[in-house]
Order: C-alpha cells, then structure tokens, then sequence
C-alpha cells in the first residue's frame, strides 16, 4: 500500500491548533501509511508540537502560511485577498500533488469556495456538493447535497447521487450502492417537478436507484445513499442535530429528577454509554466537498480532537478508495465516454 500525505489546515476551526496538532499527532500513531503536512503559521504549529513533546519530521513536516481565514471572513477576503491562508495553501498543496487530500474545519463557504477556485470541479460535474454520513439502523447513510447548492436542476441532483454513491464504493466497498431521491412521499407523482425529473433521470442512469424516500428513510438505513438539494439537506441535517441535543438534554433532566432516577440511571449506565457512543456526533465528523479535482473534507469548526481524527480519517479512506477515479468513471458512462482526469495524488 502505497504512503498517503493529507494537508491540514492547522489554523482552521474554534480551537486551531490546540486540535488540528493534537489530532494530526494520535493519528500518525495509529497509521503507518499516512504523511501530515500542518500547514499555517509556523511559529505557532511548531509551539504546540513542542507541548506535545513532538517535532516535525519524516512523516510530519510544517509548510507556513503567512495569513488565516477567520471564521467570519468573508468570501471576496478569503478568496482574493488572503492568497496565502492556512486554507488556500492546503488546496495549493493538493493542487500541485503535494498531497493527496486537505482537511481543513474553517469557514465552509470559504473553504467550498477556495477550493473550487484552486482545484477546479471534475469534468463533468457543474456543482461541487456537500456530502456527509448520518447514523442509521444499518450503519451509516451518505446525504447530498448538506448546503453547498440551494437551487438545483434535475440533471444537478443526477450528478450528486453518482457522486454519493462513488463515494459510498469508496468508504463502504460496496459494488452498487443503493441510491434513493429525498422526496415528499415514496410514489413518482409526488414532489415538485424538479424532484420529478431527476427520478426519472435517475431511473436511467445505471445506478442502483431505489426510488424516492422519504426523512424517516435516512434513519432506517433503507438506502445507502440520500440525494437532495442544498436547503432541504440543510434544514434535514439541522433538524436531525436539534433532536439530537433534546433527546441528550431530556434524557439527563429526567434521570436527575430525584434519587430514585438517579439510582436508574447508574444502572442504566452501561447501556446509555454504549448508546452515546453509537450516535457520538463527533464520529460522523467530516464532510466531503464532492466533484472538486481533489479530495478536501470540511470538519466541523468546534470539533475536538477524537472528531478531527474522525476527518482525517475521512480523508485518507477517500484517497485509499479511489474516490476521484470512481466518480470519473461514473461520470464517463453517464456521458458516454470517458475524459482524462487527474487521479489522487496527481496535480490537476
């Protein structure tokens, strides 16, 4: 197996390095094949690796940036004015084939924006959309788009589930994942005429497509990919996260009510820790920002360390399957042919 160098931008996020370095560090110990390249002010990365009584070395070097994208920043300043940010240089990095993937929890529409200007999108693909896993009944469910793209065209919505379910092959290995159309109702007369549309695009499109699901579906795991627009994926994953805290909030109200729940809870203990644990948010951490010429995952900005592990991992699993090479191919039979494309690890 080949050695795999993922570029973090280690300025990014709530916590910068404080994370980005911790996290990068407990990650090489577990992968052998990984290479780290921190990218963002040195003096400051270099300051925290000696904290963690660690330096730079064969498999984790330092590459400065002069200038940081602020969680606040916005586009026309990260994007034009801020040419040598944490950010931009580890697109750069990707770019120039210096790394096979960037991982990066800043700004989203900065980053979505930055690297579509320095990696370009795949040919083929008119929109990069944002990807991610929800815990379901079966594992895991991918869903696109989660905000990228807030307006779409049937053929923009085809396009997202071959790039979902590339990237299910990749991280799940499965052949011919099973793709479904987020819908209002399971029957093809229902939804807008756009939905409409892309069903039946979808229909024809070679892909293991299921047909429309519905919300509920995406927790049943009856699909292994979800394929929406931008503003209801948004509003799905927003609403999906607020239920998570109330669930988390009412469940520690009612077991602190009185002694007798308190006595519950200690032996419900065993089993509420192994709940947590399955539907740990932070192990879901990362999104893919699909059909860039590159891989780049978008962490959460207020990730800590075991969740930014989470998308470094995310990074390296998309390299190891062949993510770019499997859209590409994907993309090729859709049009009828394929088209050139720089694979991972290759400059675009």
């Amino acid at each position: 197996m080949r050695e795999i160098t993922i570029a973090i931008d280690a300025m990014g996020g709530d916590h910068g390095p404080h994370v980005t370095v911790r996290a990068a560090l407990d990650f090489l110990r577990q992968e052998p094949d990984i290479n780290i390249v921190l990218v963002g002010l040195a003096d400051v990365i270099r300051a925290e690796l000696k904290a963690n009584k660690a330096e730079p070395g064969t498999r984790l070097r330092v590459h400065h940036a002069s200038e940081v994208v602020k969680m606040d920043d916005p586009l026309p300043v990260a994007l034009r004015t801020k040419k040598d940010s944490s950010m931009r240089v580890t697109a750069d990095l990707v770019k120039r084939g210096e790394a096979d993937a960037g991982v990066s929890a800043g700004n989203t529409g900065a980053l979505m924006a930055v690297s579509r200007f320095v990696l370009k999108t795949l040919p083929g693909i008119d929109r990069p959309a944002i990807a991610s896993t929800l815990p379901s009944r079966a594992g895991s469910t991918y869903v696109l788009d989660l905000g990228a793209n807030v307006d779409c065209s049937a053929e923009h919505l085809l396009q997202f589930g071959i790039m979902g379910a590339a990237l299910a092959a990749a991280i799940e290995h499965k052949e011919r994942p099973s793709v479904g159309l987020l819908n209002i109702g399971e029957e093809d007369i229902k939804g807008n005429e756009v939905v409409k549309q892309a069903g039946e695009l979808l229909k024809t499109s070679g892909l293991n497509f299921q047909g429309n699901v519905e919300g509920d579906d995406i927790y049943k795991g009856t699909v292994d990919v979800v394929v929406c627009d931008g503003f209801v994926g948004n509003i799905a994953l927003k609403t999906s996260e607020g239920l998570a805290k109330l669930m988390a909030d009412q469940l520690r109200g009612e077991f602190k009510k009185n002694l007798i729940t308190r006595l519950a809870g200690i032996i419900a203990l065993p089993v509420l820790r192994a709940f947590k644990r399955k539907l740990d948010p932070r192990r879901y951490n990362g999104a893919s920002l699909l059909g860039l010429n590159g891989v780049i995952i978008k962490s959460h900005g207020s990730a800590d360390v075991f969740a930014f592990e989470q998308a470094i991992l995310k990074a390296a699993e998309e390299v190891r399957g062949g993510l770019l090479r499997r859209i590409a191919e994907q993309v090729g039979i859709h049009n009828g042919g394929g088209e050139g494309l720089a694979q991972e690890g290759e400059p675009a």
